[in-house]
């Protein structure tokens, strides 16, 4: 039974890894209640089947003992409107249950006390939204700071920088040009940095230091510089990101 969406009260989002074996299989639940003024949020992520796992193995794949997680408290009610936009746009699946590939379940709760359960048909874009929503609580609670994304265009006449920080709990992108700062719209900068995820990085061509000779780099938000050309490669040879990455920023630093 599918929930009017203006009623919707609560929403609870559930996700398994399926098949994906550990230390990167993983469980999560996103316990949503819409108030007046705020999102009251329940967040655990809880990573399994790792005793059968050393630390060393672990830690080798870039994890620690460690990495599961507890939060309860509240998220902007500026993410209302994306998840209820989602809800009422999305058709859903006759099943109820998960199978062995994992995947998201939801279940609503209407202001009448109607509860609705159900598998979503689009499940990459209620995973997407999911991990969205988890960047907002880990900004929340202080545990990362936002991304910031830089990149860096320098010929022999110029200069020029960009850098895009997507501020996730509060669902704004705030562009620097050039020592400028504006803001953007969120589904556009969103997309661009939804490229820039998509190439292969070279760890061992990367610097440091920020670059001074002729070319394009990007620093993905960890610090290091990837030239363009030479240590970003795509990896789907039927999509070019790299060029779609480079397009956008070229056109950001145009404004």
């Amino acid at each position: 039974m599918l929930l009017k969406s203006d009623d919707i009260k609560r929403l609870e989002i559930d996700f398994d890894s399926g098949i994906l074996p550990p230390p990167f299989s993983h469980q999560f639940k996103l316990k949503i209640s819409f108030e007046k003024s705020f999102i009251n949020t329940q967040f655990t992520m809880r990573y399994t089947d790792r005793d059968e796992l050393s630390l060393e193995e672990i830690e080798s794949e870039g994890f620690t003992e460690n990495d599961d997680v507890d939060f309860v408290g509240e998220i902007p009610m500026v993410w209302q409107k994306p998840i209820i936009d989602l809800y009422a746009q999305t058709k859903w699946s006759n099943k109820k249950e998960l199978d062995e590939n994992g995947g998201i379940k939801i279940m609503a709760k209407d202001v009448h006390g109607k509860i609705s359960r159900s598998l979503p048909l689009n499940q990459e874009v209620w995973h997407m939204l999911s991990q969205e929503l988890i960047q907002a609580i880990f900004e929340v609670s202080q545990k990362e700071a936002p991304l910031t994304v830089r990149y860096l265009d320098i010929d022999n006449d110029s200069v020029k920088s960009c850098a895009i920080t997507m501020k996730f709990s509060i669902r704004k992108p705030i562009l620097e040009i050039n020592d400028q700062i504006t803001e953007r719209d969120w589904e556009e900068c969103r997309e661009l940095l939804g490229y820039v995820y998509l190439p292969d990085y070279d760890y061992e061509l990367a610097t440091e230091t920020m670059p001074k000779k002729r070319g394009k780099y990007i620093d993905c938000g960890d610090g290091l510089w990837h030239k363009f050309g030479k240590g970003v490669i795509n990896l789907d040879e039927s999509f070019d990101a790299v060029s779609k990455i480079q397009q956008g920023f070229d056109k950001l630093n145009q404004l």
